[in-house]
C-alpha cells in the first residue's frame, strides 16, 4: 500500500473582540488547548482591564471534532500523522488570519501571541515564522517545540512562561529546560510558578496583565 498526501483548501474559524479605545490597537492572538474551541481562548484573552485595550483574536484549530459527552464542537491543532505538513498548514493559516485582521481593523505594530496547553506550541511556531515583528509570546502550561531553530526563537521578542506547580503535563523539568534554552538563545523570560495545576487561573491573569502593559509601553 502506498500513502500519498495532497494539498487542499479548507476554512478556519477565528473570533475577534474589538477594544472600545479609539485608534490603532495592539494585537493579541490566542491559541486554545486540546479539545477546546476559540470561545475558551477568547475568554482567557478578555479576562482583565489590560487585555480590553487590545484587539483580541482567538484562532480555532483546523482539526474539529465532537466532544462525545456534550456534542459540543471542539478542536485540536494536530496529531502525529503528517505532523510536518500540519505544522506548515497551521502556520500559513495563522499568518492569513493576522493579515485579514490587520486589513479589517486598525492595529498598531505591537503583536503578542498567547497559547495555553497544546496551543502554546502553535503560538510559538506562528510567532517564530511571522513576517511581521513580534513583540512577545505568552506561554501557559505548554513547552517550547524542539524543532523551532534557535535563530527563529530569538524573533519571538519578550516571553512570559507560566506553570502550575501541580501540573503533571508541563512538568518542573520541562519548565526548567525551556528557561535554560531561552537563556542560551539570549532571551531572559519572565517566569511564573503558581499554586495550581494545568490551568489559566487568577495568578496567570495578573502575570499576563503586567506583561502586556509593559509590552504596550
Amino acid at each position: 500500500m502506498d500513502t500519498r498526501t495532497i494539498a487542499t483548501q479548507t476554512h478556519g474559524r477565528y473570533l475577534v473582540d474589538v477594544p472600545s479605545t479609539v485608534g490603532p490597537a495592539p494585537l493579541l492572538i490566542g491559541f486554545h488547548g486540546y479539545a477546546e474551541a476559540a470561545e475558551q481562548s477568547l475568554a482567557r484573552l478578555s479576562s482583565s482591564d489590560e487585555t480590553a485595550r487590545w484587539l483580541r483574536v482567538a484562532v480555532q484549530a483546523l482539526n474539529r471534532f465532537y466532544q462525545r459527552s456534550t456534542d459540543t464542537v471542539i478542536a485540536g491543532w494536530m496529531t502525529r500523522q503528517d505532523r510536518e505538513l500540519a505544522i506548515a498548514d497551521n502556520v500559513a493559516y495563522v499568518a492569513a488570519v493576522v493579515d485579514a485582521v490587520s486589513r479589517e481593523w486598525p492595529v498598531s505594530n505591537t503583536i503578542v501571541y498567547s497559547g495555553f496547553s497544546q496551543g502554546t506550541s502553535m503560538g510559538l511556531r506562528a510567532a517564530a515564522a511571522a513576517t511581521r515583528p513580534v513583540s512577545g509570546v505568552i506561554v501557559v502550561g505548554g513547552d517550547i517545540p524542539p524543532e523551532i531553530p534557535d535563530e527563529r526563537l530569538r524573533r519571538c521578542g519578550s516571553m512570559l512562561i507560566c506553570r502550575g506547580r501541580a501540573d503533571a503535563w508541563y512538568t518542573a523539568e520541562k519548565f526548567s529546560a525551556d528557561i535554560d534554552r531561552l537563556r542560551r538563545c539570549g532571551i531572559e523570560p519572565r517566569t511564573v510558578e503558581f499554586d495550581g495545576g494545568h490551568e489559566w487561573n487568577a495568578a496567570v491573569v495578573r502575570a499576563v496583565d503586567e506583561f502586556l502593559a509593559d509590552v504596550r509601553r
